[in-house]
Order: structure tokens, then C-alpha cells, then sequence
């Protein structure tokens, strides 16, 4: 395998500064650590990000997620590893990076159930890094970046 071209973000450097800054912006506003890094998966996971999958699932690794609840992420649903809070951080992650799957993305029901777990610090957190997550994505799926080859 080999990528169509060099990452976007290192042919333009302000890009690369720009994004990571807005990936790093929702730090510490009250969404655990995880629960972020599961959401990046998530999303690379319906995005057939290898690269952001590969990055993300070691990340989850590396801060100690069991391989039960790894394994688990793509098929949240149906398995009991994730807590209420995690649930609607996955649901939120599936219909914002499905946006173009239903005619209102994000049902008041999902909101609200979001605003029950979250304050508006982390929502806004988790809209950030969703939002991030799918702009790496689509990066990486436009030029064929090939997991394992770079680390940003």
C-alpha cells in the first residue's frame, strides 16, 4: 500500500498547527480521556480510517481499556462494557459523522439524553472531537494514508 501523496497536513504546516489545536480544544471540559479516544475510533471505525483506528485503539490500549471493551466499540449496542455516559458519547459519534443518514441527524431525544450526561462544557467537548475525528478521517481516506506509515 502507499498513500496517494504526503498527508495534507504536512504539505500545508498551518494546517497541521490549526487542526491539531482544534483536536486539543475540548481537553479537559469534563469528558474523560477514554471516552474521547472512543469516540475517535467510532467515528474512524465508520469512516474506514485505518490509520485513526490503528492510533486510536493503541491509544485505548495504552491507558489501560480492557479487550473486552476495545473489541466492543464497533458494536456498542450490544454489549454491556459501556456506561450511559459512554453510550450517548457513541450515539452522538455515529449520527454526526452519519449526518446525511436521516433527515435530522441529531433528534431532540438524542440531545437531550446527551445534555443528561453532559454540561455544556462537554458537550461541547465532544462535538469538537467528533467534528476533529472526521476531519482526520477524511483526510487520511482522500489520500490513502496507510496505517503505521506516520505518526502526527
Amino acid at each position: 500500500m502507499e498513500a496517494r501523496m504526503p498527508h495534507p497536513v504536512f504539505v500545508v504546516p498551518a494546517a497541521l498547527k490549526a487542526l491539531t489545536a482544534y483536536s486539543r480544544a475540548g481537553a479537559a471540559l469534563g469528558v474523560p480521556t477514554e471516552t474521547i479516544e472512543m469516540v475517535n475510533l467510532r467515528a474512524s471505525q465508520i469512516n474506514g480510517c485505518s490509520v485513526c483506528v490503528q492510533l486510536h485503539s493503541t491509544s485505548l490500549k495504552k491507558e489501560g481499556m480492557s479487550d473486552e471493551r476495545l473489541y466492543a466499540v464497533a458494536a456498542w449496542r450490544d454489549a454491556p462494557y459501556f456506561t450511559d455516559a459512554e453510550r450517548v458519547a457513541l450515539e452522538l459519534t455515529e449520527a454526526l459523522t452519519r449526518l446525511a443518514d436521516r433527515g435530522d441527524p441529531v433528534s431532540d431525544e438524542l440531545w437531550d439524553e446527551a445534555a443528561r450526561h453532559y454540561d455544556e462544557q462537554g458537550l461541547s467537548a465532544l462535538l469538537i472531537a467528533i467534528s476533529s475525528i472526521n476531519v482526520w478521517n477524511r483526510l487520511n481516506a482522500a489520500t490513502r494514508q496507510v496505517a503505521g506509515a506516520w505518526s502526527a
